[in-house]
């Protein structure tokens, strides 16, 4: 390899970057831009739910079963209505989420020992939300029934009963349960392929279409001097964006870093190093800028949103589509981010991860490079 035809390659690409104002947009600000909406906007937690109440008891019990359902971080009471009918048009304008009737009859069956039906209307139309809000209402209401059952005892001048099961929950990893925590640290995955993949989808087609690939040919650049010049800008580029999503994870957002600082900045140069090659290929094949981008989107930024167990839990979907997540490299990148950012995982534990991405940078080097040398590079 001759170093002195690597740096002009270098360079060439430096001031293509310098003069297209368009690529340092997508270069830099496109990933400021994800990290804080990604960060602020997009999250998991179910907080504060819109409550109206329909209390026909008016009464002290009541009162404080209403009183203990504002007082959960969960739900937040936004109305309480005289009438039923109300409370469903608050439901229909999307004003509510969750609507609760207390009948008329509430303590009087409650201190005669009886049943006690609450009405607890749901919207449904985002089935996921309104499954965990049902959750939280089912543990609230069952942990009231607790309480009345201990006050029942404690007046019958019996012991409390104590359940023969006492599970005693512990959180590792994620005290909070902080959706932020796992989120933050896999945008790094999407900004890295956004930087990799997108930007580098349009540099050999854009020699194609300026006619200027025919010259290269006729120059004596190896194909190995040609993808590596052309990669290492962009590679730059990525690496300080990974810095600067990690920087801003954590004065934004409190996101620290639990492993190792530079086990990561050693994963994420692989993953780069993947999606650049990807990248690369995507390039070469389609020749054509806009072709190109389309399919870069398709291939790369798409599957690595949705198919990467980022998002949507990957146990989940249909087994054709997690068939397909083995051969999307988000998906072993952001299982290290997570090994490192809230396990403090090390490399005896994330290797695997690690040699999967390692085979497919080897892979998609080796092919950029043979179809390189087809075309007489």
């Amino acid at each position: 390899m001759n170093f002195l035809r690597l740096k002009a390659i270098i360079r060439k690409e430096f001031y293509h970057l310098i003069r297209d104002y368009r690529s340092l947009y997508l270069a830099f600000a496109v990933p400021l831009i994800l990290i804080v909406l990604f960060g602020y906007a997009l999250s998991l937690d179910v907080e504060n739910v819109d409550t109206v109440i329909v209390d026909y008891d008016q009464t002290d019990l009541s009162r404080d079963f209403i009183r203990r359902l504002a007082a959960s971080p969960y739900f937040q009471i936004t109305a309480q209505l005289a009438d039923a009918k109300e409370a469903i048009a608050y439901l229909d304008n999307e004003m509510a989420k969750v609507v609760l009737v207390v009948p008329a009859n509430f303590t009087r069956n409650l201190r005669a020992d009886r049943e006690t039906p609450l009405q607890i209307i749901m919207d449904g139309s985002d089935p996921n939300f309104a499954g965990m809000i049902r959750g939280y209402l089912t543990t609230f209401t069952e942990q009231y029934n607790q309480k009345l059952l201990f006050s029942y005892l404690n007046r019958q001048g019996m012991e409390k009963i104590r359940p023969p099961v006492d599970g005693r929950i512990r959180i590792w990893f994620n005290e909070d349960l902080e959706s932020r925590n796992f989120i933050i640290p896999g945008i790094i995955a999407i900004i890295i392929m956004i930087v990799g993949a997108l930007m580098t989808s349009l540099i050999i087609a854009r020699e194609y279409e300026q006619g200027t690939m025919e010259t290269i040919k006729s120059l004596p650049v190896r194909a190995g001097e040609f993808l590596l010049g052309k990669a290492l800008p962009y590679f730059v580029i990525g690496l300080t964006d990974v810095l600067v999503a990690v920087l801003l994870g954590q004065l934004l957002f409190g996101v620290v870093m639990k492993g190792n600082f530079w086990l990561m900045i050693v994963a994420s140069s692989l993953y780069l190093g993947v999606a650049l090659s990807l990248g690369l290929l995507i390039s070469n094949v389609t020749k054509s800028q806009l072709i190109a981008n389309q399919m870069a989107i398709l291939i790369t930024y798409l599957p690595s949103l949705l198919l990467s167990n980022f998002v949507f839990p990957v146990i989940n979907m249909p087994l054709f589509l997690q068939a397909i997540t083995y051969v999307v490299p988000a998906t072993y990148f952001i299982d290290i981010l997570s090994g490192i950012y809230l396990r403090n995982l090390g490399m005896a534990h994330l290797w695997p991860s690690l040699l999967i991405l390692s085979l497919l940078f080897t892979i998609l080097t080796a092919i950029n490079y043979l179809f390189l040398k087809k075309e007489g590079l």
